[in-house]
């Protein structure tokens, strides 16, 4: 009796150390990968929040960039086909945790080219006590701007330069790489083990977590950079500039060591969950626990199927269904319009930000503010909205096509007037604005005895609204200082002239004078996010509809490496070169273009939202084409169906057909 009782004890407290250890439970594993999901969304979408502030302090084009930020995208395309084929035959948490170490490693990698580079230099109107030189006007000091300069041009300067973007580019690519079996595998591993009734919100929860959280990183940025980016070098008694000062440059590297170390601990669990836990047995329902170790066995078996298949035969396997699935018209246009859709997001994304403070004199950080705020929650809606309106209507195909035809539509009317709301370019004395016709001769020699330097750039804005790259260049030959040791204004500015007499200027650029139309832009903006968002679930359910079901896993795969080889990978580079041919004055390094310090506005507006439109009108122009051959399969198939119900029509269309090849 009492062995009897002994042994029957045994499951007992099997199932109590079960339900006791979290690392048997569904749904702990759902909230580590939620939060694991965050953390590698703020690593890697943080570099495009601060993306200009980094072209600012290292001296980057637009172009490069934007190659760096899609530089991810390769470690990431080599390595994401073989997922589907090493998916059932590896430990997938601790590959999980693996590649979160790396992506970890790749987040502190990112913060360090602030620790092997010198404090960040700028020009100062402000003398120091120890050093006489300024950048005001000076005529009684030749030459001396010509050393101060080229002071920074040491070879050594030039390979720290390199040495930064290398190491940049080294954790792009192992970003990459360590994010390629988070997703796929966590995916997979919540499918399997929870229950049927749960997996649903499960992965509706992590995939909520994906839209949400490159909105946290921008709101992360926006945060980040209101501080110094010597922050951790300098007191900030030394720190003569405010956020608003286009010479500002935030502390780009702190939110990387915030997302890297949050990315650390969330690695940390996923090397204690095992191969296969027990199936979760959904509440109230006996037969799920029944049938737990029945598909527990089926899965083996299924694994140990799939593991049957070679290497070799699975790479030959897989270009026969890659040109199996693209010589389907359907699949192949709902691709083209992802990839078109994706393109756009990706400009949107990695230069949104810089078109925000060019184009309406806005700080870094309230720009990401807006992005992170307000359009990638608007985004969030407008896919909610998709899959909400999609589930009510229970849409067919063709319906799903009129639907992503209808939110493009009303996508490009929304956004066609962005093209014509921004502001011009500021007037900048001998950049964008001459004085010759107003002041003569007078303007161009008002600051030749100054020798001002080439590569001097502090901008100031004169009482006559003009803007001057420096004091120097204005001709400014006094500054009055606040308490606070900051610049109050210049005075004695010979080339800022009022009423015959000496002007004087402000600190800082004078904007672009037209913030009454930012509201405006932000609204259209954020609506035709929403509308375009529509298309997102619907054009995912085009593609799982209309292909073979066995071809199911692998058709979602090769789309997905479309959008990142056709989308992802060229698209901020793309923009990034459009971006770069608006600029009307570079900087200097060295006798090499760094850094642009002005675009021309009208046409950096047009070339960037002019790529947006187009992006947009090739998507809308695909999900029309898609609508056109499915109404068309449509109607041969109810015709197909009518003649076959009627045996008078079938008989007449036997006639039909029979006639002609008696004539041939």
């Amino acid at each position: 009796m009492t062995s009897t009782t002994t042994k029957s004890s045994y499951p007992d407290r099997t199932q109590k150390t079960l339900c006791r250890n979290p690392f048997l439970s569904i749904k702990f594993f759902v909230f580590c990968h939620g939060l694991l999901q965050l953390s590698q969304l703020l690593v890697s979408g943080y570099l495009k929040s601060s993306i200009s502030t980094i072209e600012r302090r290292y001296g980057l084009s637009s172009q490069t960039s934007g190659l760096l930020a899609s530089f991810n995208e390769v470690g990431n395309t080599l390595l994401i086909v073989f997922i589907s084929y090493f998916g059932s035959r590896v430990h997938r948490p601790r590959f999980i945790g693996c590649g979160a170490v790396l992506v970890s490693l790749a987040g502190f990698l990112m913060s360090l080219p602030h620790f092997i580079t010198g404090p960040y230099k700028y020009d100062q109107s402000v003398a120091s006590m120890f050093s006489n030189t300024t950048d005001l006007c000076q005529p009684g000091v030749p030459g001396s701007w010509g050393n101060l300069s080229n002071a920074g041009c040491t070879p050594h300067a030039a390979r720290e330069n390199h040495e930064v973007l290398l190491v940049m580019f080294i954790a792009q690519v192992l970003l990459g790489i360590g994010g390629v079996p988070i997703q796929p595998f966590g995916i997979s591993y919540i499918d399997d083990f929870a229950s049927e009734r749960n997996s649903p919100l499960y992965l509706g929860i992590l995939f909520s977590v994906t839209v949400i959280g490159p909105g946290v990183a921008f709101m992360l940025g926006s945060a980040m950079l209101r501080f110094y980016v010597d922050i951790d070098k300098v007191t900030g008694d030394e720190v003569q500039l405010t956020n608003k000062d286009p010479r500002w440059v935030g502390a780009w590297w702190l939110g990387f060591l915030v997302a890297a170390s949050l990315v650390a601990l969330s690695a940390v669990p996923y090397f204690f969950f095992p191969r296969e836990m027990p199936k979760e047995v959904a509440s109230g329902k006996e037969s799920d626990s029944k049938k737990s170790g029945d598909v527990l066995s089926q899965l083996r078996s299924r694994s140990e199927h799939v593991q049957n298949l070679s290497l070799t035969k699975f790479i030959k396997h897989f270009p026969l269904v890659l040109l199996r699935n693209l010589r389907h018209p359907v699949y192949l246009l709902v691709v083209l319009a992802q990839v078109n859709l994706s393109a756009m997001v990706a400009g949107l994304a990695t230069f949104m930000g810089k078109f925000l403070e060019r184009q309406f004199s806005l700080t870094a950080s309230l720009a990401n503010m807006i992005i992170g705020a307000v359009n990638i929650p608007g985004a969030m809606v407008g896919i909610v909205v998709g899959g909400a309106i999609l589930k009510r209507f229970q849409m067919s195909l063709r319906q799903c096509s009129a639907m992503c035809v209808l939110g493009m539509f009303l996508c490009l009317l929304l956004a066609f007037p962005l093209l014509f709301l921004g502001c011009p370019t500021q007037k900048v004395a001998g950049i964008t604005y001459s004085e010759s016709s107003e002041f003569g001769h007078h303007a161009l020699e008002c600051n030749l005895q100054c020798n001002c330097p080439e590569k001097a750039y502090n901008p100031i804005c004169g009482s006559n609204a003009i803007e001057y790259i420096s004091p120097c260049s204005a001709g400014c030959s006094i500054v009055n200082i606040n308490a606070d040791n900051s610049v109050l204004n210049y005075t004695n500015c010979s080339c800022i002239s009022e009423n015959g007499l000496a002007g004087f200027a402000k600190p800082g650029t004078c904007g672009t004078g037209c913030s009454h139309l930012f509201l405006p832009f932000v609204v259209l903006s954020c609506l035709a996010g929403i509308l375009a968002s529509t298309s997102h679930t619907p054009s995912f359910m085009l593609i799982l509809r209309s292909i073979q079901p066995e071809d199911k896993s692998f058709a979602v795969g090769i789309q997905f490496m479309l959008l990142r080889v056709l989308a992802w990978m060229p698209g901020p580079v793309l923009y990034g070169s459009a971006i770069d041919t608006t600029c009307i004055f570079w900087e200097k390094k060295c006798d090499r273009k760094a850094a642009c310090r002005y675009y021309d506005n009208n046409l950096f507006r047009q070339r960037y939202l002019g790529l947006q439109f187009f992006f947009e009108v090739g998507a809308f122009l695909c999900f029309v084409t898609v609508y056109v051959i499915l109404r068309r399969q449509e109607r041969e198939a109810s015709n197909a169906a009518e003649t076959k119900a009627d045996p008078e029509k079938e008989k007449l269309a036997g006639n039909s057909i029979k006639v002609p090849e008696s004539k041939v």
